[in-house]
Order: structure tokens, then sequence, then C-alpha cells
């Protein structure tokens, strides 16, 4: 690989010095290298990389940051399909493999083609509203439904190819790729899912029962969510969010569509540890 396009997060990184650092490494060794530094957020709070600023001939994106930066740059370039290698400036980071004192090592194996490219499924999600599609996005992590303004209980209604599944009284409902069963899913008691295994997770989130689980179901499925009432029949209000993005509002009788995404993100891995090594790593003994 000789040609780079970086995405620095200026929380992590504030004078861009670790940046400079891995530009001025590649360049010396005959790479070309452009900057993009996510710093100030757009009119709706979203630090965004666009991906008609990527030059044609990019062909690793190296994001500097932690977990929530990459997600980012990957639902935003998705359509590029450009292998992303992560950085952890972070704590605890499953996707950024990379942290600060093995950077030049492997600068070193991207510049001489050892590597390899794993396949991570992404959501695509409809939220329709009647009977027309309000908004459309993608998220490599997860989808989650969830309550707006004072603590209350919504009523989710869950379909698996227009089949009534389930209903949740919950919080909100999370549905999660196998990447996305390390986060938010994980926090409310969801399964681990290996990311080889491309699946759904269904999970709810808070959920005022005691006998409800999550759900796996395959990747060919279309997994629908619909908002119910609220109390005394009212217009129940819910925000559905992508990847932990600003949320897009719903109501009663809304409902998002999900499938998974006709492209997946590529992430550059280094090292050959195993996702087990992986989590014993980062989670300690389990």
């Amino acid at each position: 690989m000789k040609h780079f396009f970086i995405i620095p997060n200026r929380a992590k990184d504030p004078d861009l010095s670790i940046t400079q650092g891995i530009t001025d490494y590649l360049e010396t060794h005959g790479a070309t290298c452009t900057i993009r530094a996510l710093g100030d957020a757009d009119p709706h709070g979203r630090r965004k990389t666009d991906p008609e600023e990527i030059p044609e001939d990019t062909e690793c994106m190296i994001v500097l940051g932690g977990d929530g930066t990459l997600m980012r740059a990957a639902d935003d370039t998705v359509d590029r399909q450009i292998p992303l290698l992560g950085i952890n400036l972070g704590t605890l980071g499953y996707l950024a493999e990379i942290d600060r004192t093995s950077i030049y090592p492997a600068l070193n194996a991207l510049l001489s083609d050892q590597f390899t490219i794993e396949h991570r499924m992404m959501l695509h999600g409809d939220v329709v509203r009647d009977g027309e599609i309000a908004a459309s996005r993608t998220a490599l992590n997860e989808v989650v439904i969830g309550r707006v303004g004072t603590p209350h209980v919504l009523a989710l209604y869950n379909y698996v190819n227009d089949a009534y599944l389930n209903d949740y009284r919950a919080d909100g409902v999370i549905v999660s790729t196998p990447t996305g069963s390390t986060g938010y899913s994980l926090s409310v008691g969801g399964p681990i899912i290996s990311p080889s295994a491309n699946v759904f997770l269904l999970t709810p989130l808070a959920a005022h029962t005691l006998n409800t689980r999550s759900v796996v179901l395959p990747p060919e499925n279309k997994i629908t969510v619909q908002v119910g009432p609220g109390r005394d029949n009212s217009i129940e209000h819910a925000n559905a969010y992508f990847d932990g993005d600003e949320g897009i509002p719903m109501q009663t009788g809304d409902k998002i569509e999900i499938r998974r995404s006709e492209k997946d993100t590529l992430i550059i891995k280094i090292k050959n540890d195993s996702f087990l090594e992986v989590l014993r790593r980062k989670m300690g003994n389990i």
C-alpha cells in the first residue's frame, strides 16, 4: 500500500502530533497521505467524513481515536469500500486493534502488504411512516430504538420477514451485528457473538418482564420493529439511533425495517490474534 487517507479524532490527538508522526513516516517511505481531521461538528452534531474528499487512489484509511471514531468513518465511507485500520488512542477497543506502542510496526506491515482484510457485516435500516421511507442509514454496530423524554416503557412490536415474532415492553430494543454484540447489547445482558458468524442479534433494553431474552436470527431475514401506542392509546414518541448517531424521530405506527447491508466494512488486521484472544485481553478472564 502506498496511498493513505488519515482520519484523526482531534479529541484524542488534539495537536495532531501522532497523526503528523504517522504521515511523516509514511511519506519518507514513499507513500502519499491525505489528512481529514474530525474536529468541528456539522449542524446536527455529527463529525462526518465526506467520502467525496477521499482521493480516488486511496488504498487504506487509517483511523486514529477509538472504536467510536472507526464506526463513524465506516458508516460514512462504506460505499467506497476502502479498508480501514484502527489505531486506538482511547481505552477499551475491539475494532481499533493497534495501540500507541505498535503504530510503526503496523505501518511497516501496511507498506509491505503484510496484512489480512476482515469483512464485517453492516445493517441497513429504513424508517417507514405512512408507507413512505422517511430516513435510511447504515450501521456497523447496532440500531437502537429507544424512548424519548422522561423514563417510561415503550411498546415495541417485532416482526421477522413480516411475520409477528414478539413484543417488548421495555426502554427500547437493540438490533446489532456480531461486531456490535460487544457494545451496547453486551452491557444489557446480550450474548457475545464472533464477528465471523454473520447473524442479527435482537436484544431488549431494560425489558419489564423477567423471561425476556435476546434472539439470534439469520442475516437473510428482515427485522421490523414498530412503535406501539403510549399510555391510554396516546401517541408514543421514540428515536432510532444508528451507531449512536443523532436520533431519527419515530412515533406510534412508525416502523423501522432492518436488513443486512449489501456492503461490508473492510477491517485491516495486522496481528494474527483470534477473536477469543482479543476478548481475553480486553475483558480479562471470561
